[in-house]
């Protein structure tokens, strides 16, 4: 008798869970994300339209500036950053850097930038540069943004471009291609004439392993009277910069690179415009696209949300916060932001 009661009693908890459940999902009902058809199917529904809204940036900029303070602490400086200070790497937990003699005499005196800056272009990596004919819109702004030490050969420079002011080095970049930096630097040093004399943003003291190969990086351009200028991003500022796409649904153990940089421009430029942000494979014409411009290599799987970042800034394109091109460029400087792509390889 006992045992009846007590099944009764466990039957009637378990329906009135699933009452509950049922309930919930009828008014929450579970979110689906977009397949890539659905999202190119909405991406040339928006057209060419595109329209600045400067309440739209200004509102922007003033959300970025009370989470993060992007001009006076995206990157470590001797104004913000004092000797003793501790850096908690915002990659790992229960890890740190106490700044000392000399790290601290490798940062720069204050935040370098002459600010605002105007018109920024925001350069990511994504296939559909390819055949875009990109080049000259994106060298005619008036700061540009790179990400992770792209190649910029004479075989990319019509869909991407020729000018750097900021590009992003991440520590594994240097540990895989260029072993570390333990055994020769001289690669390494040649290979970042590309960028002139740009800014290099390096994550020094988001994870623990990254420390070391950054600081060599430094002193590799240094030592050989490099015109490149080293930045370390300020992990306080890329922790509060996840933080705050993690609030707007942004579902990913780390931000790319490349969301990082747009909300970088957000908080600095006047106006941002960004090119190469495009993580699907499937073009605007159905066609295969590749991951990166220049090869195929994906990424590794549940570390970043790129299409769930794609949405996010393109729900910012459509609200003229700032303009994407996933199109073509056309020829006379202003470009198209939404075209059907040629077919690709």
């Amino acid at each position: 008798m006992m045992f009846v009661r007590w099944h009764r009693s466990k039957l009637s908890v378990s329906v009135a869970l699933c009452v509950i459940v049922l309930c919930w999902m009828y008014k929450y009902p579970v979110y689906r994300f977009p397949s890539d058809k659905e999202i190119v199917n909405k991406v040339l529904q928006q057209g060419q339209t595109w329209k600045k809204n400067e309440t739209s940036i200004h509102l922007f900029r003033e959300l970025l500036k009370e989470c993060c303070d992007p001009r006076n602490m995206f990157a470590v400086t001797k104004e913000n950053t004092g000797l003793g200070t501790v850096l908690w790497y915002d990659g790992e937990l229960f890890y740190w850097h106490t700044v000392n003699n000399d790290t601290y005499s490798l940062f720069v005196q204050e935040t370098p930038l002459q600010l605002p800056l105007k018109k920024c272009s925001v350069v990511g990596n994504g296939g559909v540069l390819k055949r875009s004919g990109c080049g000259k819109d994106i060298d005619q702004a008036d700061f540009i943004m790179r990400c992770n030490l792209p190649p910029l050969s004479k075989d990319y420079t019509a869909d991407v471009g020729t000018r750097t002011h900021l590009v992003t080095a991440n520590p594994s970049i240097i540990e895989k291609r260029f072993q570390n930096l333990l055994w020769s630097r001289k690669s390494f040093v040649e290979s970042m004439k590309s960028y002139g004399s740009s800014y290099v943003y390096m994550p020094a003291f988001s994870m623990k392993p990254g420390t070391d190969p950054s600081l060599r990086a430094y002193h590799a351009l240094a030592d050989s009277s490099s015109n490149l200028t080293v930045l370390f991003a300020n992990p306080d500022f890329l922790k509060s910069v996840g933080k705050f796409w993690k609030g707007r649904g942004v579902r990913a153990k780390r931000l790319s690179t490349g969301l990082f940089l747009v909300s970088l421009a957000l908080g600095l430029c006047e106006e941002v415009t960004i090119y190469g942000f495009w993580p699907f494979s499937l073009g605007l014409s159905d066609d295969f696209v590749s991951h990166h411009y220049y090869d195929n290599v994906l990424p590794f799987t549940g570390f970043h949300a790129m299409p769930e970042e794609f949405l996010q800034l393109w729900h910012l394109h459509k609200s003229g916060t700032l303009r994407m091109h996933v199109g073509d460029c056309s020829s006379g400087g202003g470009g198209t932001q939404v075209t059907p792509e040629r077919g690709r390889e």
